[in-house]
């Protein structure tokens, strides 16, 4: 059933809401359509990343709960070409972590799960057909693979915050995937696109929502326009640095972080090679 405006949220809500809005982009937030509220969106715009955990082990129920919300994400035709491996073990844990420059999250978490594009388990299904699998030769298919893996793992994390839990992105399994895949035994055809640190936060160490760039800057009506603006991109700058301030964080720019991020090959951080890389994962990409 629509909600309707009729369906008004209570002060609290509409409060909660605000603050939560405010809190997302450092800024007093105007609320269009404020009888728009869900659990669903508290936990979504309550997202922060977690990089400090208790030593509590993550409930079984709750990884297999996880893993539901993951398969219950959307997946091009129905391929569900992405696969997942949840690590546990200490020493493996610190095997991978090595790759990833030894990062105190991947430590301190009881749980790192390993998002994989797994085009292996297609091509197994098409020869089992008796099929050819001429299609995965392409970078269509791996982007498929890679798409899919990421929205499995976004509906994951979601699942996990509702239930207490955080978590933090770990893109830099990808300075080294194939360290990562001889660690985890991997088939050809089944590429380590990101790592994902799971666990109880601790409530000593508190995180706040990073702001993000104003909507203005990111929302486009019909067509694409150049954005964000001087002012935007200053004010934005102005937000961030509160927000560094507030976490003790070292002071840089957004704008300056972009431009150190993209300036070189090298701070890529061996992710210039992956184009070769994926060959020796036996994808053709033609």
């Amino acid at each position: 059933m629509p909600v309707s405006a009729a369906e008004a949220i209570d002060e609290d809500s509409r409060d909660r809401l605000q603050r939560l809005l405010q809190h997302r982009y450092g800024e007093n937030h105007p609320l269009s359509n404020a009888w728009l509220s869900t659990e669903t969106i508290d936990v979504l715009l309550d997202h922060r990343s977690v990089r400090s955990y208790l030593p509590e082990p993550v409930p079984a129920a709750a990884l297999e709960l996880a893993i539901a919300a993951a398969q219950s994400a959307s997946t091009s035709s129905n391929l569900q070409a992405w696969s997942v491996v949840a690590v546990e073990d200490r020493e493996r844990k610190s095997r991978i972590n090595a790759v990833a420059g030894k990062q105190r999250q991947i430590d301190q978490a009881p749980l790192l799960l390993v998002w994989l594009a797994d085009l292996s388990r297609l091509r197994r299904i098409a020869e089992g057909q008796g099929s050819t699998f001429d299609g995965l030769d392409y970078v269509e298919s791996f982007l498929l693979g890679i798409i899919d893996a990421a929205l499995a793992a976004q509906n994951a994390l979601v699942a996990f915050e509702s239930l207490g839990l955080g978590g933090c992105y770990i893109g830099a399994l990808r300075n080294d995937p194939l360290t990562v895949a001889r660690e985890l035994d991997l088939p050809a055809l089944v590429f380590p696109a990101f790592g994902l640190t799971i666990g109880y936060p601790d409530p000593a160490i508190r995180t706040d929502a990073k702001p993000r760039l104003p909507q203005e800057a990111i929302l486009h009506r019909e067509q694409y326009r150049p954005n964000p603006s001087s002012d935007e991109r200053d004010n934005y700058n102005a937000t961030l640095r509160a927000f560094q301030t507030l976490q003790s964080m070292a002071q840089i720019d957004w704008s300056e972080q972009v431009a150190r991020r993209i300036a070189t090959k090298e701070a890529l951080k061996n992710r210039d090679k992956l184009g070769e890389i994926l060959k020796d994962f036996g994808f053709a990409l033609k």
